[in-house]
């Protein structure tokens, strides 16, 4: 644990004629990436609990004179959400304050605070992507994010590009055709769709490559480039610079309870004063939760 910041942590801040102090202050990506990434909920308990409930399936043929058959309703996996909080904060002695010269310094501690509250964010957010294909982090229903085994009544389902390719314009139409054809819990045909793609900045200048041009991209043939005549990604393309893997893409979908953020607590930055030491306290606390309900809300492939 860091101690106070003291007038021995900033010593040319105690003299004039310094031209400038650096390292902080950098512009930050805007708005807040993981605001794409999920749907966005409030939240006033200490943790929230999504719980499928399975679907009727297909009415069967009634003969003459017999009796209705009588479907039953249960209970599938829980998803729970527990939220966690984040925080952290600064001390700064009385004779640093009295005795630095340099309001820069001062203003720039709360800005590297509020700053670091929001990289924490946007990396738990992304985590969320970034873990997608790694067993050790499950769903509700005992499978990762993004794979071909997803259990249900029926058969196993799958999230998952297969085999796994990297984007383009047929990678991705392979993979909204997944989309369309998805099925419920109990075998029912879903109208689900894409909504959204969100990439690594490595992916960025292909995919606008395959998408922006209203002819296909990089052929001869004079033939329509579908996915942009079509507008498949209504709410867009969005770059996710937390991203880790260079070559992972995601579709997000119109799936109710997919990618799903609970906001516990809203940021804030509180400050005070220590009676004893004369010393300056300043702390930012966040407290949230992130991950998914329903895997159908993001289709991916993790690249060739």
């Amino acid at each position: 644990m860091a101690g106070p910041i003291l007038t021995g942590n900033h010593p040319k801040a105690l003299w004039p004629g310094v031209a400038a102090f650096w390292g902080v202050g950098y512009n930050e990506h805007t708005p807040e990436q993981c605001l794409a990434l999920f749907e966005r909920y409030e939240s006033t308990q200490s943790w929230e609990e999504d719980v499928q409930i399975n679907a009727f399936g297909l009415a069967p043929i009634k003969p003459q004179s017999k009796a209705v058959s009588y479907a039953s309703h249960a209970q599938g996996y829980l998803s729970r959400y527990t939220h966690i909080a984040y925080a952290l904060g600064y001390i700064v002695s009385y004779e640093e304050i009295k005795d630095q010269l340099y309001e820069k310094v001062a203003n720039s501690r709360a800005e590297s605070l509020g700053f670091a509250m929001r990289q924490t964010r946007e990396t738990v957010g992304a985590n969320v992507y970034n873990r997608a294909f790694n067993t050790d982090f499950l769903g509700g229903d005992g499978v990762v994010l993004a794979a071909t085994t997803h259990p249900t009544n029926v058969e196993n389902q799958s999230n998952l590009l297969s085999p796994a390719a990297d984007i383009s314009e047929a990678a991705i139409e392979d993979l909204l055709i997944q989309i369309s054809i998805a099925e419920d819990n109990v075998g029912n045909k879903i109208s689900l769709m894409g909504e959204s793609l969100h990439i690594p900045p490595q992916l960025w200048f292909e995919t606008n490559r395959i998408l922006g041009s209203p002819l296909q991209n990089d052929t001869a043939n004079n033939a329509l480039n579908v996915l942009n005549a079509t507008g498949e990604f209504p709410k867009g393309i969005f770059v996710n610079n937390y991203f880790t893997d260079v070559d992972a893409w995601f579709i997000r979908t119109n799936v109710p309870h997919g990618m799903k953020f609970y906001q516990r607590d809203r940021i804030k930055l509180e400050q005070d004063n220590d009676f004893s030491t004369k010393n300056a306290l300043a702390l930012s606390y966040d407290r949230y939760s992130v991950g998914w309900t329903d895997w159908r809300g993001l289709f991916a492939s993790p690249g060739a």
